[in-house]
Protein backbone atom coordinates (compact mmCIF):
# COMPACT_ATOMS: atom_id res chain seq x y z
CA UNK A 1 0.00 0.00 0.00
CA UNK A 2 1.36 3.48 -0.89
CA UNK A 3 2.11 5.97 1.75
CA UNK A 4 -0.48 8.42 3.23
CA UNK A 5 0.45 12.19 3.61
CA UNK A 6 0.07 13.67 7.31
CA UNK A 7 -2.31 15.82 5.26
CA UNK A 8 -4.92 12.93 4.22
CA UNK A 9 -4.04 10.77 7.15
CA UNK A 10 -5.24 13.42 9.38
CA UNK A 11 -8.14 14.74 7.80
CA UNK A 12 -10.93 15.43 9.95
CA UNK A 13 -13.92 12.82 9.86
CA UNK A 14 -16.16 14.47 12.47
CA UNK A 15 -17.15 17.65 13.98
CA UNK A 16 -14.98 16.88 16.59
CA UNK A 17 -11.54 16.68 14.72
CA UNK A 18 -12.11 20.08 13.30
CA UNK A 19 -9.03 22.53 14.14
CA UNK A 20 -9.64 26.03 15.61
CA UNK A 21 -13.12 26.44 14.05
CA UNK A 22 -15.53 26.37 16.80
CA UNK A 23 -17.90 28.69 15.79
CA UNK A 24 -18.41 27.16 12.89
CA UNK A 25 -18.41 23.37 13.95
CA UNK A 26 -21.62 25.22 16.81
CA UNK A 27 -23.60 26.46 14.50
CA UNK A 28 -23.50 23.45 11.84
CA UNK A 29 -23.81 21.48 14.55
CA UNK A 30 -26.68 22.89 16.15
CA UNK A 31 -28.77 23.60 12.41
CA UNK A 32 -28.65 19.68 12.36
CA UNK A 33 -30.12 19.15 15.85
CA UNK A 34 -32.77 21.69 15.35
CA UNK A 35 -33.40 20.70 11.76
CA UNK A 36 -32.23 24.12 10.52
CA UNK A 37 -30.02 23.19 8.05
CA UNK A 38 -29.95 25.41 4.78
CA UNK A 39 -30.09 23.96 1.41
CA UNK A 40 -26.83 25.82 -0.12
CA UNK A 41 -24.23 26.71 2.12
CA UNK A 42 -20.53 28.48 0.97
CA UNK A 43 -17.44 28.13 3.08
CA UNK A 44 -15.07 30.62 2.62
CA UNK A 45 -11.48 30.90 3.63
CA UNK A 46 -7.59 31.08 3.23
CA UNK A 47 -6.05 27.72 1.88
CA UNK A 48 -5.99 24.80 4.30
CA UNK A 49 -7.98 25.92 6.99
CA UNK A 50 -11.35 23.13 6.91
CA UNK A 51 -13.68 24.66 4.11
CA UNK A 52 -13.79 21.45 1.64
CA UNK A 53 -13.76 18.92 5.21
CA UNK A 54 -16.38 20.66 6.50
CA UNK A 55 -18.54 20.07 3.29
CA UNK A 56 -17.80 16.54 3.67
CA UNK A 57 -18.17 16.23 7.46
CA UNK A 58 -21.60 18.26 6.45
CA UNK A 59 -22.46 15.66 3.54
CA UNK A 60 -22.03 12.69 5.98
CA UNK A 61 -23.75 14.16 8.78
CA UNK A 62 -26.88 15.20 6.53
CA UNK A 63 -26.78 11.22 4.99
CA UNK A 64 -25.99 9.30 8.58
CA UNK A 65 -28.57 6.33 8.86
CA UNK A 66 -27.15 5.67 12.92
CA UNK A 67 -29.88 7.18 15.49
CA UNK A 68 -27.26 9.05 17.17
CA UNK A 69 -27.11 12.69 18.53
CA UNK A 70 -23.87 13.39 17.33
CA UNK A 71 -23.72 12.97 13.71
CA UNK A 72 -21.96 12.04 11.82
CA UNK A 73 -21.09 8.10 13.19
CA UNK A 74 -18.39 6.70 10.45
CA UNK A 75 -19.77 3.62 11.09
CA UNK A 76 -23.00 3.42 8.72
CA UNK A 77 -22.41 2.90 5.32
CA UNK A 78 -23.33 5.94 4.22
CA UNK A 79 -20.54 7.77 6.36
CA UNK A 80 -17.98 4.48 5.11
CA UNK A 81 -18.48 5.46 1.30
CA UNK A 82 -18.41 9.65 1.87
CA UNK A 83 -15.01 8.64 3.46
CA UNK A 84 -13.66 6.49 1.17
CA UNK A 85 -14.61 8.65 -1.57
CA UNK A 86 -17.19 6.38 -3.37
CA UNK A 87 -20.76 8.04 -2.38
CA UNK A 88 -22.64 7.92 -5.39
CA UNK A 89 -25.03 10.44 -3.93
CA UNK A 90 -22.46 13.00 -3.36
CA UNK A 91 -20.71 14.57 -6.45
CA UNK A 92 -18.23 16.64 -6.11
CA UNK A 93 -17.01 19.10 -8.84
CA UNK A 94 -13.84 21.59 -9.10
CA UNK A 95 -14.88 24.44 -10.42
CA UNK A 96 -11.34 25.24 -11.80
CA UNK A 97 -11.81 22.83 -14.53
CA UNK A 98 -16.10 22.24 -14.79
CA UNK A 99 -16.58 26.52 -15.00
CA UNK A 100 -19.03 26.64 -18.28
CA UNK A 101 -22.41 26.99 -18.52
CA UNK A 102 -22.68 23.51 -20.32
CA UNK A 103 -20.94 22.22 -16.78
CA UNK A 104 -23.61 23.37 -14.80
CA UNK A 105 -26.22 22.52 -17.60
CA UNK A 106 -25.69 19.00 -16.86
CA UNK A 107 -25.36 19.51 -13.38
CA UNK A 108 -29.09 20.72 -13.24
CA UNK A 109 -30.14 17.61 -15.25
CA UNK A 110 -28.69 15.54 -12.75
CA UNK A 111 -29.68 16.60 -9.26
CA UNK A 112 -33.42 16.53 -10.75
CA UNK A 113 -33.27 12.96 -10.35
CA UNK A 114 -34.07 11.76 -6.58
CA UNK A 115 -30.55 9.88 -4.96
CA UNK A 116 -30.13 6.21 -5.29
CA UNK A 117 -29.27 5.27 -1.81
CA UNK A 118 -29.17 8.20 0.75
CA UNK A 119 -32.03 10.42 1.49
CA UNK A 120 -30.09 13.78 -0.06
CA UNK A 121 -27.79 14.53 -3.22
CA UNK A 122 -25.69 16.51 -2.17
CA UNK A 123 -23.16 18.47 -4.80
CA UNK A 124 -20.03 20.20 -3.38
CA UNK A 125 -17.81 22.92 -5.80
CA UNK A 126 -14.46 23.45 -5.30
CA UNK A 127 -13.08 27.49 -6.01
CA UNK A 128 -16.88 28.17 -6.98
CA UNK A 129 -15.46 31.54 -7.30
CA UNK A 130 -13.61 30.00 -10.52
CA UNK A 131 -16.96 29.73 -13.06
CA UNK A 132 -17.98 32.26 -15.44
CA UNK A 133 -20.52 34.59 -15.28
CA UNK A 134 -22.96 32.78 -17.62
CA UNK A 135 -22.46 29.69 -15.30
CA UNK A 136 -22.91 31.68 -12.26
CA UNK A 137 -26.55 33.35 -13.88
CA UNK A 138 -27.66 29.60 -15.29
CA UNK A 139 -27.29 28.39 -11.45
CA UNK A 140 -28.97 31.43 -9.81
CA UNK A 141 -32.55 29.85 -9.78
CA UNK A 142 -31.95 26.24 -9.38
CA UNK A 143 -29.96 27.41 -6.39
CA UNK A 144 -32.95 29.78 -5.00
CA UNK A 145 -35.66 27.14 -5.24
CA UNK A 146 -33.90 23.39 -5.68
CA UNK A 147 -35.56 20.27 -5.35
CA UNK A 148 -35.97 19.13 -1.58
CA UNK A 149 -33.41 16.38 -1.93
CA UNK A 150 -30.41 18.22 -2.90
CA UNK A 151 -28.27 20.50 -0.51
CA UNK A 152 -24.93 22.54 -2.27
CA UNK A 153 -21.92 23.27 -0.58
CA UNK A 154 -19.36 25.49 -1.84
CA UNK A 155 -15.45 26.65 -1.09
CA UNK A 156 -13.44 29.30 -2.32
CA UNK A 157 -11.36 31.17 -0.77
CA UNK A 158 -11.83 34.77 -2.54
CA UNK A 159 -15.17 35.13 -1.74
CA UNK A 160 -14.97 38.69 -3.08
CA UNK A 161 -15.30 37.29 -6.46
CA UNK A 162 -18.44 35.72 -6.11
CA UNK A 163 -21.43 37.44 -7.24
CA UNK A 164 -23.69 39.26 -4.57
CA UNK A 165 -26.94 37.64 -6.54
CA UNK A 166 -24.97 34.13 -5.21
CA UNK A 167 -23.85 34.98 -1.89
CA UNK A 168 -27.73 35.94 -1.01
CA UNK A 169 -29.12 32.33 -1.91
CA UNK A 170 -26.08 31.47 0.55
CA UNK A 171 -25.87 30.55 3.93
CA UNK A 172 -22.33 31.64 4.31
CA UNK A 173 -19.46 30.89 6.64
CA UNK A 174 -16.00 31.97 6.85
CA UNK A 175 -13.73 30.02 7.91
CA UNK A 176 -10.62 31.94 10.10
CA UNK A 177 -6.86 31.44 10.19
CA UNK A 178 -5.74 28.86 12.80
CA UNK A 179 -4.27 30.10 15.78
CA UNK A 180 -0.47 29.50 16.53
CA UNK A 181 -1.20 27.73 19.62
CA UNK A 182 -3.90 25.29 18.00
CA UNK A 183 -1.74 24.36 15.41
CA UNK A 184 1.38 23.79 17.77
CA UNK A 185 -1.17 21.53 20.15
CA UNK A 186 -2.44 19.75 17.00
CA UNK A 187 1.15 18.90 16.01
CA UNK A 188 2.31 18.12 19.13
CA UNK A 189 -0.64 15.66 18.99
CA UNK A 190 -0.31 13.96 15.82
CA UNK A 191 3.98 13.93 16.51
CA UNK A 192 3.22 12.32 20.10
CA UNK A 193 0.99 9.18 17.64
CA UNK A 194 3.47 9.42 15.23
CA UNK A 195 6.22 8.13 18.11
CA UNK A 196 8.86 11.43 16.41
CA UNK A 197 10.24 13.12 19.31
CA UNK A 198 10.37 16.51 18.31
CA UNK A 199 11.25 19.48 20.85
CA UNK A 200 9.08 22.85 21.50
CA UNK A 201 10.91 24.95 19.55
CA UNK A 202 10.91 22.95 16.30
CA UNK A 203 6.96 23.03 16.71
CA UNK A 204 6.77 26.81 17.33
CA UNK A 205 8.99 27.49 14.15
CA UNK A 206 6.95 25.05 11.80
CA UNK A 207 3.50 26.07 13.03
CA UNK A 208 4.69 29.76 12.16
CA UNK A 209 6.16 29.15 9.11
CA UNK A 210 2.27 27.30 8.28
CA UNK A 211 1.24 30.77 8.85
CA UNK A 212 -2.45 29.74 9.91
CA UNK A 213 -3.12 26.67 7.63
CA UNK A 214 -3.09 23.33 8.99
CA UNK A 215 -2.85 21.56 5.52
CA UNK A 216 0.31 23.78 4.89
CA UNK A 217 1.64 22.84 8.63
CA UNK A 218 1.07 19.14 7.94
CA UNK A 219 3.18 18.78 5.12
CA UNK A 220 5.95 20.96 6.62
CA UNK A 221 5.65 18.25 9.79
CA UNK A 222 5.95 15.42 6.89
CA UNK A 223 8.68 16.38 5.11
CA UNK A 224 10.41 17.26 8.73
CA UNK A 225 9.51 13.29 9.75
CA UNK A 226 11.16 12.40 7.18
CA UNK A 227 14.35 14.00 7.23
CA UNK A 228 14.95 12.79 11.17
CA UNK A 229 13.53 10.36 11.78
CA UNK A 230 12.10 9.18 15.04
CA UNK A 231 14.01 12.24 16.86
CA UNK A 232 13.57 15.69 15.02
CA UNK A 233 15.74 18.89 16.72
CA UNK A 234 15.98 22.35 16.12
CA UNK A 235 18.78 22.14 13.45
CA UNK A 236 16.29 19.76 11.47
CA UNK A 237 13.83 22.06 10.96
CA UNK A 238 16.29 24.98 9.84
CA UNK A 239 17.92 23.20 7.61
CA UNK A 240 14.99 20.96 6.27
CA UNK A 241 12.70 23.62 5.72
CA UNK A 242 15.66 26.85 4.92
CA UNK A 243 14.00 28.87 8.09
CA UNK A 244 15.51 31.51 10.12
CA UNK A 245 15.80 31.20 13.97
CA UNK A 246 14.07 33.86 15.61
CA UNK A 247 16.65 34.50 17.77
CA UNK A 248 18.33 36.07 14.60
CA UNK A 249 15.83 38.52 13.83
CA UNK A 250 16.07 39.49 18.04
CA UNK A 251 19.25 40.48 17.53
CA UNK A 252 19.54 42.46 14.51
CA UNK A 253 16.77 44.15 16.61
CA UNK A 254 18.55 44.77 19.85
CA UNK A 255 21.47 45.75 17.05
CA UNK A 256 19.88 48.15 15.41
CA UNK A 257 18.27 49.99 18.36
CA UNK A 258 21.95 49.99 19.81
CA UNK A 259 23.47 51.58 17.21
CA UNK A 260 26.01 48.36 16.49
CA UNK A 261 26.31 48.48 12.77
CA UNK A 262 29.25 45.96 12.48
CA UNK A 263 26.69 42.97 14.06
CA UNK A 264 24.18 43.91 12.02
CA UNK A 265 26.33 43.20 8.87
CA UNK A 266 27.65 40.01 10.64
CA UNK A 267 24.48 38.64 11.42
CA UNK A 268 23.26 39.01 7.40
CA UNK A 269 26.17 37.85 6.39
CA UNK A 270 25.70 34.78 8.74
CA UNK A 271 21.89 34.56 6.80
CA UNK A 272 23.02 34.96 3.46
CA UNK A 273 25.62 32.02 3.68
CA UNK A 274 22.97 30.04 5.07
CA UNK A 275 21.19 30.58 1.57
CA UNK A 276 17.86 32.77 2.83
CA UNK A 277 15.94 34.52 0.34
CA UNK A 278 16.68 38.22 1.40
CA UNK A 279 13.58 39.33 0.52
CA UNK A 280 11.88 36.95 2.73
CA UNK A 281 14.21 37.56 5.53
CA UNK A 282 13.24 41.00 4.85
CA UNK A 283 10.16 41.06 5.40
CA UNK A 284 10.18 38.28 8.63
CA UNK A 285 12.53 40.99 9.90
CA UNK A 286 9.54 43.73 9.11
CA UNK A 287 7.04 41.56 11.22
CA UNK A 288 9.29 41.34 14.20
CA UNK A 289 9.88 45.15 14.07
CA UNK A 290 5.71 45.13 13.70
CA UNK A 291 5.35 42.97 16.35
CA UNK A 292 7.54 45.65 18.57
CA UNK A 293 5.58 48.45 17.78
CA UNK A 294 2.21 46.93 18.75
CA UNK A 295 3.93 45.79 22.14
CA UNK A 296 4.99 49.39 22.74
CA UNK A 297 1.67 51.11 21.52
CA UNK A 298 -1.09 48.59 22.10
CA UNK A 299 -2.47 48.24 25.42
CA UNK A 300 -3.50 44.20 24.85
CA UNK A 301 -0.87 43.57 22.83
CA UNK A 302 -0.78 39.68 23.25
CA UNK A 303 -4.78 39.65 21.62
CA UNK A 304 -3.10 41.12 18.52
CA UNK A 305 0.21 38.99 18.10
CA UNK A 306 -0.29 35.23 17.51
CA UNK A 307 3.08 33.55 19.26
CA UNK A 308 4.22 31.40 22.15
CA UNK A 309 4.66 33.01 25.50
CA UNK A 310 8.64 32.87 25.32
CA UNK A 311 9.08 35.17 22.57
CA UNK A 312 6.37 37.74 23.50
CA UNK A 313 7.93 38.13 26.83
CA UNK A 314 10.74 38.93 24.44
CA UNK A 315 9.31 41.13 22.85
CA UNK A 316 7.89 43.51 25.46
CA UNK A 317 11.30 43.27 27.36
CA UNK A 318 13.04 44.38 24.17
CA UNK A 319 10.40 47.32 23.31
CA UNK A 320 9.94 48.14 26.88
CA UNK A 321 12.39 51.07 27.09
CA UNK A 322 12.34 52.22 23.08
CA UNK A 323 10.24 55.23 22.06
CA UNK A 324 7.02 54.63 19.83
CA UNK A 325 8.98 57.39 17.55
CA UNK A 326 12.26 54.99 17.40
CA UNK A 327 10.33 51.94 16.40
CA UNK A 328 8.11 53.73 14.11
CA UNK A 329 10.77 55.37 12.12
CA UNK A 330 12.64 52.19 11.89
CA UNK A 331 9.75 50.21 10.76
CA UNK A 332 9.37 52.83 7.97
CA UNK A 333 12.83 52.49 6.89
CA UNK A 334 12.73 48.30 6.43
CA UNK A 335 9.28 49.48 5.00
CA UNK A 336 11.05 51.30 2.43
CA UNK A 337 13.84 48.78 1.72
CA UNK A 338 11.39 46.00 1.46
CA UNK A 339 9.53 47.76 -1.37
CA UNK A 340 13.00 48.60 -3.30
CA UNK A 341 14.07 45.16 -2.95
CA UNK A 342 11.47 43.58 -4.86
CA UNK A 343 12.51 45.57 -7.79
CA UNK A 344 16.43 45.67 -7.13
CA UNK A 345 18.95 43.50 -9.25
CA UNK A 346 21.22 43.83 -5.45
CA UNK A 347 18.78 42.95 -2.63
CA UNK A 348 21.90 43.03 -0.38
CA UNK A 349 23.15 46.41 -0.70
CA UNK A 350 19.23 47.68 -0.30
CA UNK A 351 18.84 45.55 2.78
CA UNK A 352 22.93 46.97 4.26
CA UNK A 353 21.63 51.08 3.04
CA UNK A 354 18.18 50.20 5.15
CA UNK A 355 20.64 49.05 8.07
CA UNK A 356 23.07 52.00 8.01
CA UNK A 357 19.74 54.99 7.82
CA UNK A 358 18.57 53.17 10.76
CA UNK A 359 21.89 53.22 12.63
CA UNK A 360 22.13 56.98 11.61
CA UNK A 361 18.76 57.59 12.77
CA UNK A 362 19.27 56.81 16.15
CA UNK A 363 16.94 57.57 19.42
CA UNK A 364 13.87 59.64 18.35
CA UNK A 365 12.89 62.51 20.23
CA UNK A 366 9.00 63.08 19.99
CA UNK A 367 8.60 66.41 18.97
CA UNK A 368 6.24 67.49 22.00
CA UNK A 369 8.81 67.04 24.37
CA UNK A 370 10.97 69.44 21.81
CA UNK A 371 8.60 71.98 21.95
CA UNK A 372 7.99 71.57 26.12
CA UNK A 373 12.04 71.44 26.56
CA UNK A 374 12.05 74.89 23.94
CA UNK A 375 9.45 76.73 26.07
CA UNK A 376 10.92 76.32 29.39
CA UNK A 377 14.16 77.38 28.21
CA UNK A 378 12.77 80.89 26.35
CA UNK A 379 10.90 81.47 29.83
CA UNK A 380 14.29 81.00 31.44
CA UNK A 381 15.58 84.22 29.47
CA UNK A 382 16.23 82.79 26.31
CA UNK A 383 17.81 79.25 27.29
CA UNK A 384 21.69 80.07 28.00
CA UNK A 385 21.33 81.86 31.25
CA UNK A 386 19.57 79.59 34.17
CA UNK A 387 18.25 82.00 37.28
CA UNK A 388 19.72 80.64 40.43
CA UNK A 389 17.14 80.25 43.37
CA UNK A 390 16.09 83.64 45.44
CA UNK A 391 17.70 83.55 49.07
CA UNK A 392 15.98 83.81 52.02
CA UNK A 393 17.31 86.95 52.77
CA UNK A 394 16.73 87.92 49.31
CA UNK A 395 13.74 89.95 50.42
CA UNK A 396 15.32 92.44 53.12
CA UNK A 397 17.55 94.17 50.16
CA UNK A 398 17.97 93.51 46.44
CA UNK A 399 20.66 96.07 44.93
CA UNK A 400 23.27 95.35 42.23
CA UNK A 401 26.70 96.19 42.82
CA UNK A 402 28.11 99.04 40.77
CA UNK A 403 31.95 99.32 39.64
CA UNK A 404 33.14 101.85 42.67
CA UNK A 405 33.46 105.63 41.33
CA UNK A 406 36.53 107.15 40.18
CA UNK A 407 38.18 109.28 43.39
CA UNK A 408 37.56 112.56 41.46
CA UNK A 409 33.82 111.99 41.29
CA UNK A 410 31.96 114.31 43.83
CA UNK A 411 28.90 112.20 44.02
CA UNK A 412 28.70 111.62 47.64
CA UNK A 413 28.13 107.87 48.38
CA UNK A 414 24.32 107.43 49.72
CA UNK A 415 22.70 104.29 51.75
CA UNK A 416 19.60 102.61 51.49
CA UNK A 417 17.45 101.75 54.34
CA UNK A 418 16.41 98.38 54.00
CA UNK A 419 12.43 97.54 53.50
CA UNK A 420 10.44 97.81 56.04
CA UNK A 421 8.82 94.01 57.13
CA UNK A 422 5.71 93.51 55.28
CA UNK A 423 2.44 95.09 57.29
CA UNK A 424 -0.54 93.12 57.72
CA UNK A 425 -2.45 95.26 55.34
CA UNK A 426 -0.46 96.09 52.19
CA UNK A 427 -0.44 99.54 50.59
CA UNK A 428 -1.90 99.61 47.48
CA UNK A 429 0.22 100.57 44.61
CA UNK A 430 -0.94 102.39 40.91
CA UNK A 431 0.05 99.83 38.10
CA UNK A 432 2.86 101.59 35.83
CA UNK A 433 0.81 101.82 32.38
CA UNK A 434 2.91 102.24 29.08
CA UNK A 435 2.38 105.25 26.67
CA UNK A 436 3.13 104.61 22.97
CA UNK A 437 3.55 107.73 21.10
CA UNK A 438 2.22 107.76 17.51
CA UNK A 439 5.99 108.53 16.12
CA UNK A 440 7.34 104.95 17.01
CA UNK A 441 8.63 106.39 20.35
CA UNK A 442 8.03 104.33 23.45
CA UNK A 443 7.87 106.35 26.93
CA UNK A 444 7.91 104.19 30.04
CA UNK A 445 7.07 105.59 33.13
CA UNK A 446 9.60 106.52 36.05
CA UNK A 447 10.76 103.46 38.53
CA UNK A 448 9.37 105.20 42.02
CA UNK A 449 12.95 106.63 43.50
CA UNK A 450 13.90 104.69 46.57
CA UNK A 451 13.93 108.19 49.43
CA UNK A 452 17.18 107.92 50.66
CA UNK A 453 18.81 110.27 53.50
CA UNK A 454 21.71 110.75 54.05
CA UNK A 455 23.61 108.57 57.13
CA UNK A 456 22.34 109.43 60.56
CA UNK A 457 23.37 107.30 63.73
CA UNK A 458 21.78 104.11 63.68
CA UNK A 459 21.35 101.06 65.61
CA UNK A 460 24.50 97.96 65.32
CA UNK A 461 21.48 95.69 63.53
CA UNK A 462 20.55 98.12 60.95
CA UNK A 463 24.11 99.63 60.00
CA UNK A 464 24.63 95.59 59.36
CA UNK A 465 21.72 95.68 56.92
CA UNK A 466 22.69 98.66 54.98
CA UNK A 467 24.56 98.36 51.81
CA UNK A 468 26.54 101.76 50.31
CA UNK A 469 25.81 101.98 46.87
CA UNK A 470 27.79 104.59 44.02
CA UNK A 471 25.53 105.44 41.13
CA UNK A 472 27.37 106.56 37.91
CA UNK A 473 26.78 107.77 34.55
CA UNK A 474 27.53 106.13 31.56
CA UNK A 475 28.45 106.87 27.89
CA UNK A 476 26.18 105.04 25.07
CA UNK A 477 28.89 104.76 22.81
CA UNK A 478 32.05 103.86 24.78
CA UNK A 479 29.50 101.24 27.02
CA UNK A 480 27.32 100.24 24.10
CA UNK A 481 29.07 96.67 24.33
CA UNK A 482 28.85 96.65 28.29
CA UNK A 483 25.04 97.44 27.63
CA UNK A 484 24.61 94.69 25.16
CA UNK A 485 26.32 91.97 28.20
CA UNK A 486 23.59 93.45 30.37
CA UNK A 487 21.15 92.85 28.07
CA UNK A 488 21.90 88.85 27.14
CA UNK A 489 22.54 88.22 30.44
CA UNK A 490 18.53 89.07 31.14
CA UNK A 491 17.49 87.69 27.22
CA UNK A 492 19.59 86.28 24.97
CA UNK A 493 17.50 87.08 21.79
CA UNK A 494 17.34 90.81 22.43
CA UNK A 495 21.11 90.95 22.71
CA UNK A 496 21.15 89.43 19.49
CA UNK A 497 19.45 91.81 18.07
CA UNK A 498 21.27 94.79 19.33
CA UNK A 499 24.34 94.00 17.80
CA UNK A 500 22.83 94.44 14.55
CA UNK A 501 21.95 98.12 15.00
CA UNK A 502 24.18 101.04 13.78
CA UNK A 503 25.54 104.07 15.41
CA UNK A 504 23.37 103.98 18.81
CA UNK A 505 23.39 107.87 19.86
CA UNK A 506 22.09 110.02 22.58
CA UNK A 507 20.20 112.74 21.24
CA UNK A 508 18.92 114.65 24.05
CA UNK A 509 16.30 112.73 26.21
CA UNK A 510 16.25 109.43 23.29
CA UNK A 511 18.42 107.37 22.84
CA UNK A 512 18.31 106.01 19.00
CA UNK A 513 18.91 102.74 17.86
CA UNK A 514 19.06 102.72 14.11
CA UNK A 515 19.42 99.95 11.57
CA UNK A 516 20.29 99.13 8.19
CA UNK A 517 17.00 96.68 7.20
CA UNK A 518 13.46 97.03 9.23
CA UNK A 519 13.19 93.06 9.21
CA UNK A 520 15.82 92.93 11.64
CA UNK A 521 14.04 95.25 14.47
CA UNK A 522 10.60 93.82 13.61
CA UNK A 523 10.52 92.02 17.42
CA UNK A 524 11.93 94.98 19.27
CA UNK A 525 8.82 97.30 17.79
CA UNK A 526 6.10 94.88 20.29
CA UNK A 527 4.93 96.63 23.02
CA UNK A 528 6.13 94.49 25.88
CA UNK A 529 9.61 93.88 24.07
CA UNK A 530 10.17 97.95 23.99
CA UNK A 531 9.13 97.98 27.43
CA UNK A 532 12.04 95.92 28.76
CA UNK A 533 14.21 98.12 26.16
CA UNK A 534 13.73 101.13 28.05
CA UNK A 535 13.90 99.97 31.52
CA UNK A 536 17.21 98.46 30.70
CA UNK A 537 18.24 101.15 28.99
CA UNK A 538 17.24 103.45 32.04
CA UNK A 539 18.24 101.14 34.40
CA UNK A 540 21.98 100.66 32.86
CA UNK A 541 22.64 104.03 31.98
CA UNK A 542 20.98 106.05 34.80
CA UNK A 543 19.16 108.12 32.46
CA UNK A 544 15.48 109.03 32.01
CA UNK A 545 15.97 107.39 28.28
CA UNK A 546 13.07 107.34 25.58
CA UNK A 547 14.29 104.40 23.22
CA UNK A 548 13.42 105.13 19.74
CA UNK A 549 13.95 102.68 16.31
CA UNK A 550 14.22 103.19 12.73
CA UNK A 551 16.15 102.89 10.13
CA UNK A 552 19.08 104.62 9.15
CA UNK A 553 17.33 105.80 5.75
CA UNK A 554 13.70 106.43 7.05
CA UNK A 555 12.70 107.88 9.90
CA UNK A 556 9.37 105.88 10.66
CA UNK A 557 10.05 102.26 11.33
CA UNK A 558 6.29 101.80 9.51
CA UNK A 559 7.32 102.95 6.42
CA UNK A 560 10.34 100.52 6.18
CA UNK A 561 8.19 97.87 6.77
CA UNK A 562 6.03 98.87 4.30
CA UNK A 563 8.59 98.60 1.88
CA UNK A 564 10.22 95.57 2.52
CA UNK A 565 10.17 93.46 -0.17
CA UNK A 566 10.89 89.44 0.11
CA UNK A 567 14.33 89.73 0.19
CA UNK A 568 14.06 91.29 3.78
CA UNK A 569 11.43 89.04 4.69
CA UNK A 570 13.83 86.17 3.71
CA UNK A 571 16.79 88.10 6.14
CA UNK A 572 14.22 88.84 8.89
CA UNK A 573 13.48 84.89 9.20
CA UNK A 574 16.86 84.02 9.08
CA UNK A 575 18.41 86.79 12.00
CA UNK A 576 15.20 86.28 13.78
CA UNK A 577 16.53 85.71 17.10
CA UNK A 578 14.59 82.55 18.25
CA UNK A 579 15.18 80.55 14.80
CA UNK A 580 18.83 81.32 15.92
CA UNK A 581 18.38 80.66 19.53
CA UNK A 582 16.87 77.11 18.03
CA UNK A 583 19.96 76.35 15.78
CA UNK A 584 22.50 77.30 19.00
CA UNK A 585 20.30 74.87 21.32
CA UNK A 586 20.01 71.64 19.17
CA UNK A 587 22.92 72.30 17.13
CA UNK A 588 21.35 73.00 13.46
CA UNK A 589 22.07 75.28 11.01
CA UNK A 590 19.26 77.09 8.30
CA UNK A 591 19.49 75.38 5.05
CA UNK A 592 17.19 77.22 3.26
CA UNK A 593 14.19 79.46 3.60
CA UNK A 594 10.88 79.72 1.42
CA UNK A 595 8.21 82.64 1.81
CA UNK A 596 4.97 82.98 0.19
CA UNK A 597 1.59 81.46 -0.15
CA UNK A 598 2.37 78.13 -0.86
CA UNK A 599 4.71 77.77 2.58
CA UNK A 600 2.24 79.70 5.18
Amino acid sequence: MSYLVLARKWRPQAFADVVGQQSVVRTLQNGLLRDRVAHAMIFSGVRGVGKTTLARIMAKALNCQAEVAERPCNQCESCREITAGAAIDLQEIDGASNRGIQEIRELKENIRFFPVKNPFKVVIIDEVHMLTTEAFNALLKTLEEPPEHVYFMFATTELHKVPITILSRCQRYELKRVSFAGLKAFFEKIAKDEGVDISDKALELISREADGSVRDGLSLLDQVFSFGGDRVTDEDVVQVLGLVDRKIFSNIARALLDGNLALCFELLEKTYGAGLDLKRFAAELLDYFRSLLVCRTSKDPASLLDMSDREFAELQELAENRSRETLSLLFQLLFQSMTEMQYSAHPRLVLEMAFIKAIQAGQITPVSSLLARLDELIQQGGGLVTLPPASPGANKAAVRQEPAAPETSTRPAVEVKPPEPPREKKEEKTPVKPVEKSSGKFVANPVEKEQVQQAEPQPQEEKDQAVAIRTLSRDVRKNWDDFIAYIKDRKAWMAQVLRLCENPREEGKELVIRFDNPSDYVLLQKKENLKFLTEYAQDFFQKEFLVQIGTSREKESGDAAEQSGPREERRALANDPLVQMTAEIFGGQVAAIRTGPRFR
